[in-house]
């Protein structure tokens, strides 16, 4: 309101009153309601885009100001301002001049539009859109909990009784915290003479893995076979017999144990090679 104190001409101020003129939220909020109007109703072609591009025009310094909120948080303020500017572009083109004025429609399209940026884009690796809104939640609930100095670091239930999560989603949430980058996996982990890297603390292949899969493939293709061939691969592999004194032992020639044993491995090997590829072997 605007007071005007002049002293009337009997001595006795005169108050009137104006009103002052109406303030917009932000310095960026231009008055584009005439050109929003006009967008409304032109066909589209040339006219139409010069239209949209000058709403864009003026509302982009509204967009570059969001965009800023989200500063600092790993994502470069130029990056930020495209993603805004492109949520800006989205609310010019859905918003309905009747349904009220822009900027209170344009704001939250812009944020959501960064925010959705952050929740799909900067994540190292992909997660669920649930685990993304606890970890969210659990952030912002810590925040809150030592918002005041010398608070000590929430315990878990002090979260979970915050926010109305359980302690297992908080625990999820937290996890999630420390989750948002990955870390290379030749990070040094020590600094020393003797520094190491992330990569020397994981394991190697274990080979006895595949011994144990060959096992139990063999398995049903050894059962197939006649008891003498079952009895010679076994005196030949697990008691580490020559093939002549198996030879001596069952009265047959060396050549005939030399014959069966070729036979009865590649018999077990077809089926087993047959099972992997998913066909039945030979019975």
């Amino acid at each position: 309101m605007l007071t005007d104190l002049s002293t009337s001409r009997s001595g006795t101020p005169a108050i009137t009153t104006a009103a002052a003129p109406a303030r917009r939220s932000h310095d960026d909020a231009p008055d584009t309601a005439e050109l929003f109007a006009r967008l409304a109703e032109l066909e589209e072609g040339p006219e139409r885009d010069a239209a949209r591009d000058e709403l864009v025009a003026a509302w982009l310094p509204m967009a570059h100001r969001i965009a800023g909120r989200f500063r600092d948080r790993g994502e470069s303020v130029e990056d930020l301002r495209q993603v805004a500017a492109l949520g800006l572009v989205k609310a010019i083109d859905r918003f309905d001049p009747s349904r009220g004025a822009f900027e209170s429609y344009a704001v939250p399209t812009i944020t959501g539009e960064v925010k959705r940026h952050f929740r799909d884009r900067m994540w190292a690796l992909r997660v669920p859109r649930r685990v993304q809104e606890l970890r969210n939640r659990v952030r912002v609930a810590r925040r809150e909990l030592t918002q005041h100095p010398g608070s000590p670091e929430p315990t878990t239930a002090a979260v979970a009784a915050h926010t109305g999560l359980t302690e297992e989603e908080v625990a999820a949430g937290m996890e999630a915290l420390e989750s948002f980058s990955t870390l290379s996996l030749d990070a040094e982990l020590s600094s020393g003479d003797d520094g190491y890297s992330l990569a020397d603390t994981l394991g190697a292949s274990d080979t006895s893995f595949d011994v144990v899969v060959d096992r139990e493939a063999a398995k049903e293709g050894l059962r197939r076979l006649p008891e003498r061939e079952r009895a010679i691969l076994y005196m030949r592999f697990f008691e580490d017999m020559t093939q002549s004194r198996i030879a001596d032992q069952l009265g047959i020639s060396q050549m005939h144990v030399s014959r069966l044993i070729s036979r009865s491995c590649a018999r077990v090997r077809d089926e087993a090679m047959g099972r992997r590829g998913g066909g039945d072997g030979p019975a």
